[in-house]
């Protein structure tokens, strides 16, 4: 089941990102940049900002969240920005990262998705490929002081 992200499920979520986060770029982002990462970006603050402020969807399994996934608002343009999207990893392969994303695609006026993904990200990088995402920049660039190269990708959706 896909829901809209509460406030009371900030703290599943947050324990979501970090074990995905642990077991998506271990060998490829240092545990403790990892962990500076996720613990300001997942902050109570931040969560509450998100829920509020943009497109934030939960997925369940047995009531327990399992994965998110952040959009933000669409722009004038259409466009709209995937910020976020995660598993656990013994939820993935069953679907809800297309349903989670299907989300997204489903937002009003929406004509394109565009996201970043590091390069390494062999998982993230097969999954938005598989969707129809194409690369469209690649760049090195400083990650709290762990260079790594990050590959923008859009989707254009015909609406």
């Amino acid at each position: 089941m896909i829901r809209k992200m509460t406030v009371e499920d900030i703290p599943q979520v947050q324990h979501v990102a970090r074990i995905s986060w642990h077991h998506t770029y271990e060998g490829i982002i240092p545990r403790h940049i990892q962990d500076n990462f996720l613990a300001n970006a997942y902050n109570a603050e931040n969560m509450v900002r998100r829920v509020e402020r943009s497109h934030a969807f939960v997925a369940l399994l047995d009531e327990q969240v399992v994965g998110f996934a952040n959009f933000s608002y669409v722009k004038v343009d259409g466009n709209s920005e995937l910020a976020a999207i995660y598993l656990l990893p013994e939820a993935q392969g069953k679907g809800l990262g297309t349903k989670l994303l299907e989300k997204g695609l489903a937002l009003p006026n929406i004509k394109a998705i565009e996201l970043s993904v590091e390069k390494d990200n062999a998982s993230g990088m097969n999954f938005y490929l598989a969707k129809g995402f194409k690369q469209i920049d690649a760049f090195k660039e400083d990650f709290a002081g762990h260079e790594q190269y990050t590959v923008r990708m859009r989707l254009d959706l015909n609406k």
